[in-house]
């Protein structure tokens, strides 16, 4: 049996996350400026694009971006730039996006949390007033409160925030914002004065990158510990979280269940994480909202080994999962817990190629159908009217490991589950931070980072209303994505939870917007033959965006969102 570790979408990100880029490289930095320094930083981790929109405090150090080596994205929101920077950061392993100061950088507040939530690197950098500009503290636009209350606010959603205004510094804290967003997963935020960015340093203090170790007891004693119950356990599981992308670790869970012969689950977030065509791949874990085959093989086992795993209340099945801590491995890059005992100072990914170095061996069980087992041939009914299920059942039939797929939050993310993705990390989702409005300008960054996968997203007609103008972009940049809009006329997963009128919107035609935007391709179906030619003809357009809009029934729902549906309904009304 021959399985590929590693799919072409992963090769760039591990290569990102095996090495950090060094500090303050052989190239001569004496007569570089602070904005020139901070774009060779951002080309030493691998960001050959950034996303923005210009803005009068910024454009300095624009002028500076559209001179250099980066491709500058111009969005038509922040909060768009903000997406597409998030899902270009998950393909390829750092993003970048660039706004003006106030209302450009408090308009990315919901994606860069929605970043931070889910453990995407983004580097946020916004322009400010100029540092002579405060002097006798004018009331200057775009300014709320105090000069430093954008940063305060990305203080809370960042995992480091600084304002670059001292040339003696800039190159230390330029370069201590990009490695703790290396090493953390996690957003930053740079602010920078407007009349800083062409200061070259007359005197430059050096950045040391902290180095990261295990504690070599603690790390023993725990593989130690790991290895016994992995080979005293009768039915362990393996269940793969979204760290494992984030760093980089996804070949190393895969020889971990080959060697010791351990089935894998994923979480929502974490789909595709392991290629669902894996043979030991069961599918999704969702507590009780998932398949019952699944959710029984997990908690029926008596050695749960969960992975940079994140515990949210979706991958919880809304906190039905049954996991008892007692026989559980949790690891994850900010805690090593087995049963209840604690391991400090650990790495997880010391901790994962330390078990695959032990060579566990575990006792085979009698593995639950794969996720495409499960599903079944699937057969065309050319006149009927197309269901969401239906729908995704014929996007899986046309998937391969060439393809990422971009999935909104509501059904499109729900019914998405159900989809049988071949290879790793080619399905990306907020399923953790759930924003709407997040697949189309994520397709944007996700095609830009890897122009030579087809991108497919899927989204409601109300997300979509919400962001979906972004194509504009896409048609500017001349770029082959398909866009799927669910069109029930509103908010179906708000339906499922609490129905009213208030989750109606006003239908669009959203067939047209080709026409509107000046580029592309609209098509509009009701059945499962137009469906079905229209994305054959969207994934082999490769001339610009193909825009599909499908005409859903207001009550139909996946099997999935109507699981999850019913469970928030109950905390709703309890």
């Amino acid at each position: 049996m021959s399985i590929v570790l590693r799919s072409s979408l992963d090769n760039g990100l591990a290569a990102m996350t095996a090495s950090r880029p060094a500090v303050n490289t052989e190239r001569s930095i004496t007569a570089l400026s602070i904005g020139e320094y901070l774009i060779r930083r951002l080309c030493d981790y691998g960001i050959k694009h950034v996303f923005g929109l210009p803005g009068d405090y910024v454009l300095s150090f624009y002028s500076m971006l559209e001179q250099s080596s980066l491709d500058l994205v111009n969005c038509t929101r922040e909060d768009c730039a903000g997406y597409a920077a998030d899902a270009y950061a998950r393909v390829n392993g750092m993003g970048a996006v660039c706004v003006t100061y106030g209302v450009g950088g408090l308009s990315l507040a919901n994606s860069i949390a929605g970043a931070y939530a889910e453990k995407s690197p983004v580097i946020l950098i916004s322009g400010a007033p100029g540092l002579r500009e405060r002097i006798n503290n004018p009331l200057l636009h775009h300014r709320v409160r105090e000069w430093r209350t954008q940063l305060d606010v990305f203080e809370k959603i960042c995992a480091a925030s600084l304002e670059i205004i001292d040339p003696a510094t800039a190159f230390r804290d330029i370069d201590f914002l990009l490695d703790t967003a290396h090493r953390t997963k996690r957003p930053v935020y740079l602010e920078l004065p407007r009349d800083v960015v062409a200061v070259v340093p007359n005197h430059i203090r050096s950045y040391s990158c902290p180095q990261s170790t295990s504690n070599a007891d603690s790390l023993a004693e725990a593989i130690k510990e790991a290895v016994l119950r992995i080979e005293q356990a009768t039915k362990p599981v393996i269940i793969a979280g979204i760290e494992l992308h984030r760093y980089g670790l996804q070949a190393d869970v895969v020889t971990l269940a080959e060697t010791a012969g351990i089935a894998i689950a994923s979480t929502m977030l974490a789909k595709s994480v392991v290629s669902e065509v894996h043979p030991l791949s069961i599918g999704l874990y969702m507590g009780a909202l998932g398949r019952e085959e699944v959710t029984r093989f997990v908690e029926e086992s008596d050695c749960v080994i969960l992975l940079g795993t994140l515990l949210t209340d979706i991958d919880l099945g809304i906190f039905t999962a049954k996991l008892d801590a007692s026989n559980s491995i949790f690891a994850t890059s900010d805690e090593l817990r087995i049963s209840h005992h604690h391991f400090h100072d650990v790495l997880l990914k010391d901790f994962l190629q330390g078990l695959v170095a032990a060579k566990p061996r575990a006792v085979a069980r009698s593995l639950p159908p794969s996720p495409a087992a499960a599903q079944g041939p699937f057969t065309l009914e050319p006149d009927r009217p197309i269901t969401i299920s239906r729908l995704v059942r014929r996007l899986d039939e046309s998937l391969d490991n060439q393809t990422i797929v971009i999935a909104d939050v509501g059904d499109a993310l729900f019914a998405a589950s159900e989809l049988v993705i071949r290879g790793q990390t080619e399905f990306i989702s907020p399923a953790y931070y759930t924003s709407m409005g997040f697949a189309v300008p994520a397709a944007l960054g996700a095609k830009m980072a890897r122009p030579d996968l087809k991108v497919v997203s899927l989204v409601g007609d109300g997300a979509f209303q919400m962001t979906g103008m972004e194509l504009s972009t896409v048609v500017r940049r001349k770029l082959a994505i398909t866009v799927i809009v669910l069109d029930n006329k509103g908010y179906g997963t708000e339906r499922v939870i609490h129905d009213g009128s208030f989750n109606d919107i006003n239908p669009w035609e959203y067939q047209l917007l080709p026409q509107v935007l000046g580029g592309g391709t609209g098509y509009e179906v009701r059945t499962e033959q137009e469906f079905d030619m229209a994305l054959q003809k969207s994934l082999a357009d490769t001339s610009g965006m193909s825009l599909i809009r499908v005409h859903i029934g207001r009550d139909d729902h996946s099997t999935t969102l109507k699981r999850i549906g019913q469970g928030l309904a109950r905390r709703l009304n309890n």
